[in-house]
């Protein structure tokens, strides 16, 4: 087990989602760390001093603690249903959920720290994403195409968080395309493997082996 790389992650955050799902797509398998955010390890922060998850750390010393260069090197070594392939030149659809999005997303959510507007005001401009995304969804599949690709991965932790906020407000569903697609990835054997609980790690721990079975992604959602 020493050979295999450490990750170091949080099951909420939305980036260490996206890693999880990646290896457990690519079938690679890791020493799972799972963490505290307001508790980090030592080794951690050892590793990389950003102090954010996902962290990976290679048998060889080699830090990566980005989510999207953790996925990158997953699917360079493993790519079954060609996920880079189908994701070639959206990647600025990522861009802009992890910038623009993503900004608007932390405002609404915490919108009682941000008092130069209300929360409604945050909301409208999420939207414009996810207004993006309704065109895309009206029309394929995923977001690009028929099959599931790193791009679907990468953005739906982060619309899932945003449709979580007020449920009310999106169980009306503004975005019947966005919602039919977030709907089966959440429920998709995908996520779910690479949702499941696992205990704090502490200096001194075993380390947990993830994913203990390799699952393989569903590639295609029926019309």
């Amino acid at each position: 087990m020493s050979a295999r790389p450490i990750l170091y992650s949080f099951r909420r955050c939305p980036y260490a989602m996206r890693a999880r799902m990646t290896l457990l797509y690519a079938g690679i398998e890791v020493r799972l760390r799972e963490v505290i955010l307001k508790d980090k390890p030592a080794a951690m922060l050892a590793a990389s001093s950003k102090g954010t998850v996902p962290v990976l750390v290679q048998s060889d010393g080699t830090v990566i603690d980005e989510s999207r260069d953790i996925m990158r090197w997953a699917l360079n070594q493993n790519d079954p249903a060609g996920w880079l392939e189908c994701a070639d030149g959206d990647n600025l659809l990522v861009d802009r959920c992890d910038n623009e999005f993503k900004h608007w997303l932390d405002r609404y959510k915490y919108a009682v720290r941000f008092p130069e507007h209300d929360e409604g005001w945050y909301r409208q401009q999420g939207e414009q994403f996810l207004a993006q995304l309704e065109i895309r969804l009206s029309q394929w599949h995923y977001l690009t195409g028929a099959s599931l690709s790193v791009v679907d991965v990468a953005i739906a932790p982060f619309v899932r968080q945003f449709a979580s906020v007020d449920s009310p407000w999106w169980s009306e569903r503004p975005y019947p395309s966005v919602s039919d697609w977030l709907h089966e990835f959440i429920n998709s054997p995908l996520f779910l493997g690479a949702m499941n609980k696992y205990p704090q790690w502490l200096e001194g721990d075993a380390d947990i082996p993830f994913p203990t079975k390799p699952h393989g992604a569903e590639t295609r959602r029926q019309p």
